[in-house]
C-alpha cells in the first residue's frame, strides 16, 4: 500500500494524507451546558442559554467529557498534559451563535500518541504501519445550517450547537487511500471499545477533515488542500483518489495548488472549492476568559485508566495465544467491539454447558460464529444486536455438538428453526428427533448393507481406490438420516474395509 503512486505524463507521483477526525464524545450533556446531547431531536429543541449564547450566560465544562477524552488518549498511548487550556477561536457564521468556537489549539488536553493499523484486513498477520497522532484536543460543536426546506431561506438548527467533539490530529504519515481507510477504521474501534464515542459516522458523529497534498518522491511537501466533513471510510478514500489525480493534473498542467477547504460531493466521487484556506492568525485565537486551565490531578488520571476495557489489539494477541485462534480469525471478531463482547459471552456458555476450560471450546465458538451464525444472520437482515438466537442459546447448540448429542450437520438444522421460532436447541432436538445415533449396532447394520450393495466399489477401494471412503461414509449418513455419530462412522468402515 505504501508504493501507491499516481503514474503522470512528467513521473511519478507521491500523496500525503493527514486526517484530522472529528469525534463527538459520549456525554448525556454538552461540553459547557446542561443540554441533551440526544439524537433525532426536533430542530432547536435541546439548546440551553448557554448554548444559544445569551448575554451573561458561562460556560461550566463537563467533567464527563473531559474523561472520556484522556481515556480515548489513553488507549492510543498518547501524552496527557495536566495542565490543558481552552481558547476562543474566532469567526462569524450563522450556525455560530457566540461568534466564536471554544476550542484548544496552543495547549491540548492530549499530546502525541500513535496506532498501528494493519494493511491487509484479510491478512492480519501481515504488513503493518504506525500512524502518528499529532494530538487531541477538545471543542465545542456547531450548529447545522438546512438549506432544502425553502426557496429563499436556510434555517438554522441549533441542537449540535456546544455538543462535545474531540478532534483526532493525525500525522501527515499516510501514502495512500487504503491506509487512510484502514486508519480511520482502527480509530473507530478503538472508539468505540473505549466507549468516548459511537462511531457512527451517518449521523454525524464521527467525520473527518482530509488533507491531501503530492509531491514527486524524495521532494519536500507540497501546498494541501482541506475537504471537510467528509462521513464515511469510503468517501474519505475517494475523497483522496479524486483530489490527489487533480492535483497532479493541475501541477502537471503548469498551474499551482491553492491552499483551500473543499467540499466532497458523494453523488459524483468529486471535490469543489469551498472557500480558501485560513490560517490561525486568522481566526484571532486567545485565551478564552471565561474558563479556567484544565488541571488534572493523579487521582482523576489513574481512574481514567482503571476505567479501561482491553483493546482490539491486546484482546486479538490473547484470542491466538490464549485461545489458539488464527490471525484471520481473532482479526474479524475483534473488529467491532460488539462482536467481540458476543463472542465472548458465547465462549463462556458452550465452556459452562460443556464443562470444558474456554481454550478448549474456543475453535468451535469462532468458527459457528463466524460461519454459520453471521451468514444466517446476514441473509435474514440481521445482525448480532437483533439476533434472535442470543449467546446462551448458542452455547447450549454448541454443547449439544460438544457432548455428540447431534452433528454438526443437524446442527445447522437445529439453528434455522431456533431463527425462525426463538426456541432452545435442546427443546428443538427433542421435538424434532434429532438425536444423534451413537448405537454402534444399528451403524454396523447399516454398514454392512452399504457395502453389500456396493461390493465393486468396495474392491475399488481395497485395489487402492481409497477417495472411496468419503462416499461410504456419505451413503451411511444417508441411510440413517444424517443423524448417525460421524466419529463412530468412520471407526466402523475403518474396521469393516481394513
Amino acid at each position: 500500500m505504501s508504493n501507491y503512486r499516481i503514474h503522470g505524463a512528467t513521473g511519478e507521483w507521491e500523496v500525503v494524507i493527514g486526517l484530522e477526525v472529528h469525534a463527538q464524545v459520549t456525554s448525556n450533556a454538552k461540553l459547557f451546558s446542561g443540554a441533551s446531547t440526544e439524537f433525532g431531536a426536533e430542530p432547536n429543541a435541546q439548546v440551553s442559554l448557554v448554548d444559544a449564547a445569551m448575554p451573561g450566560m458561562l460556560p461550566v465544562p463537563n467533567r464527563e467529557c473531559i474523561r472520556q477524552a484522556v481515556r480515548t488518549g489513553m488507549a492510543i498511548n498518547a501524552q496527557i498534559n495536566k495542565w490543558s487550556r481552552f481558547d476562543r477561536k474566532n469567526y462569524f457564521y450563522a450556525d455560530l451563535p457566540q461568534g466564536y468556537q471554544i476550542s484548544q489549539l496552543y495547549h491540548p488536553l492530549v499530546g502525541e500518541g500513535s496506532i498501528e493499523v494493519t494493511l491487509d484486513e484479510k491478512d492480519p498477520e501481515g504488513s503493518t504501519k504506525t500512524i502518528g497522532i499529532e494530538r487531541i484536543h477538545v471543542e465545542q460543536d456547531a450548529g447545522k445550517l438546512m438549506h432544502d426546506q425553502h426557496p429563499t431561506m436556510s434555517y438554522v438548527d441549533l441542537n449540535r450547537s456546544g455538543v462535545a467533539l474531540m478532534e483526532i490530529v493525525s500525522r501527515p504519515d499516510m501514502r495512500s487511500p487504503a491506509e487512510a481507510g484502514a486508519y480511520v477504521r482502527k480509530l473507530r474501534t478503538i472508539l468505540r471499545y473505549v466507549g468516548s464515542c459511537d462511531g457512527n459516522m451517518e449521523e454525524g458523529s464521527m467525520r473527518a477533515d482530509v488533507n491531501v497534498s503530492v509531491r514527486k518522491p524524495g521532494e519536500p511537501f507540497g501546498t494541501r488542500t482541506e475537504t471537510k466533513n467528509v462521513n464515511s471510510v469510503r468517501f474519505v478514500m475517494q475523497t483522496i483518489e479524486y483530489e490527489a489525480n487533480r492535483q497532479v493534473d493541475v501541477l502537471e498542467s503548469g498551474g499551482a495548488i491553492v491552499q483551500e477547504t473543499r467540499l466532497f460531493d458523494p453523488d459524483s466521487g468529486t471535490t469543489r472549492s469551498m472557500r480558501s484556506k485560513e490560517d490561525a492568525h486568522d481566526y484571532r485565537y486567545f485565551p478564552d476568559p471565561d474558563l479556567l486551565p484544565l488541571e488534572l490531578d493523579d487521582a482523576f488520571l489513574e481512574e481514567c485508566r482503571a476505567s479501561l476495557p482491553e483493546l482490539p489489539d491486546a484482546k486479538r494477541h490473547r484470542y491466538e495465544n490464549a485461545l489458539g485462534l488464527s490471525a484471520y480469525n481473532a482479526g474479524v471478531l475483534t473488529a467491532e467491539v460488539e462482536t467481540a463482547r458476543w463472542f465472548e459471552a458465547l465462549l463462556a456458555a458452550s465452556a459452562k454447558a460443556q464443562d470444558k476450560p474456554e481454550s478448549e471450546v474456543a475453535k468451535a465458538a469462532a468458527n459457528w460464529l463466524m460461519s454459520e451464525l453471521l451468514g444466517a444472520l446476514n441473509k435474514l437482515g440481521k445482525n448480532l444486536e437483533n439476533s434472535p438466537v442470543s449467546p446462551d442459546a448458542g452455547g447450549e447448540l454448541l454443547a449439544l455438538v460438544g457432548k455428540g448429542t447431534i452433528s454438526g450437520s443437524i446442527a445447522k438444522q437445529v439453528l434455522e428453526k431456533m431463527l425462525e421460532t426463538g426456541d432452545g436447541a435442546t427443546a428443538i432436538v427433542e421435538r424434532e428427533g434429532l438425536k444423534q445415533e451413537s448405537d454402534s449396532g444399528a451403524i454396523e447394520a447399516a454398514v454392512a448393507k452399504i457395502l453389500a450393495d456396493n461390493a465393486d466399489k468396495v474392491e475399488q477401494y481395497k485395489a487402492g481406490k481409497e477417495a472411496l471412503f468419503g462416499f461410504f461414509v456419505g451413503q451411511t449418513m444417508k441411510a440413517m438420516q444424517g443423524k448417525a455419530n460421524p466419529q463412530l462412522v468412520n471407526e466402523i468402515l475403518k474396521a469393516k474395509l481394513g
